[in-house]
């Protein structure tokens, strides 16, 4: 089938199945779960009997709120989940949870699920902020966190899982900077030429090849390693869209999204099922969709225009991530 096909075919007939995976005496964090699809995720983590659940967040309060609500939903006691604050946008409060994750007795899985959509170009830690918040920082995380989850993974004797949201837009971003003759990332963090219309579509395509590069450099060996997965949740009800909009145009994507999106819970099931303790080592590396490996959905990723820009962007993110914590990679 081809891309359009096939997420069509995803949205309207296909189910995720609810989360029924014991998650008992395990921890497990949750980036972005103050709403939405990280909220409804680290319910069914809860439901599912994690000792301990932490809800990563930019805003402590409203993660307070959350928190709150999913003890409330659950009916225990608000001390059954931690927040910790956590801002993508922020290099150093990445590196501070990371340093604070250290302190923790054990970790299990991570859900990268905290990300923005924006069409306005704006710089934070000198780069366009979907790169920031969406790419570096997540990666920067995930290497950050990756050394915890095996030393669990080591003494439980189960495999650490370590998941990022991504998005099936990333087969059709253009990646218009992809033949710049300078640095890919500087191209991208340049608002003179910035495609804002694309650009979460190549975040998110930037993502799954970082995504992959780590889980190449820490290849799953046995029950005692670290299982890497990039997946999609498909298009779901959701409040990532944040930009001020034109009447017509914000009646036109409810409208669009009341046809075709899941709602925020079925989408959530993705989530947990990207980190769920049986998931098997075929998935390390993979992309997951409806809940399964998908190897079908290539779209333009595959061009050799995009292989050597690929190349190039890995590059010059190792180098980004080595100056913002030496010796990460």
């Amino acid at each position: 089938m081809g891309f359009v096909t096939t997420i069509l075919h995803s949205q309207f007939f296909v189910q995720p199945p609810v989360p029924s995976s014991s998650f008992s005496g395990q921890t497990v964090v949750v980036t972005g779960a103050t709403s939405g699809l990280g909220y409804e995720a680290a319910k069914h983590i809860l439901r599912l009997g994690a000792s301990r659940l932490i809800l990563a967040v930019r805003n402590v309060t409203k993660g307070k709120q959350a928190a709150e609500g999913i003890s409330s939903a659950l009916s225990l006691p608000p001390s059954s989940v931690d927040v910790w604050e956590l801002d993508l946008g922020n290099f150093s409060s990445v590196k501070q949870f990371g340093e604070r994750i250290n302190t923790l007795d054990r970790l299990d899985a991570v859900v990268q699920n905290a990300g923005i959509m924006t069409t306005k170009f704006t710089l934070v830690e000198g780069c366009e902020s979907q790169i920031a918040v969406n790419v570096i920082s997540p990666v920067l995380l995930g290497y950050l966190v990756i050394s915890k989850l095996q030393q669990s993974a080591a003494k439980t004797g189960s495999p650490g899982r370590l998941a990022f949201v991504g998005s099936d837009l990333q087969f059709i971003a253009p990646l218009k900077e992809k033949s710049t003759p300078k640095s890919l990332l500087a191209a991208l963090n340049s608002e003179e030429t910035a495609d804002m219309s694309s650009r979460y579509g190549v975040s998110k395509l930037l993502l799954m090849w970082a995504v992959r590069d780590m889980a190449q450099r820490y290849p799953f060996s046995d029950q005692s390693d670290v299982l890497i997965t990039c997946l999609t949740p498909g298009l779901c009800q959701s409040s990532i869209v944040r930009d001020e909009e034109s009447w017509i145009v914000s009646i036109l994507r409810r409208f669009a999204i009341g046809i075709i999106a899941r709602s925020t819970e079925v989408g959530s099931r993705t989530l947990v099922h990207g980190v769920k303790p049986e998931l098997g080592d075929e998935c390390h590396g993979a992309f997951l969709m409806d809940c399964k490996v998908c190897k079908d959905l290539t779209g333009n990723t595959k061009t050799p225009e995009m292989e050597e820009a690929k190349s190039k962007f890995l590059d010059e993110l190792s180098a980004r991530l080595r100056g913002i914590c030496p010796g990460i990679i």
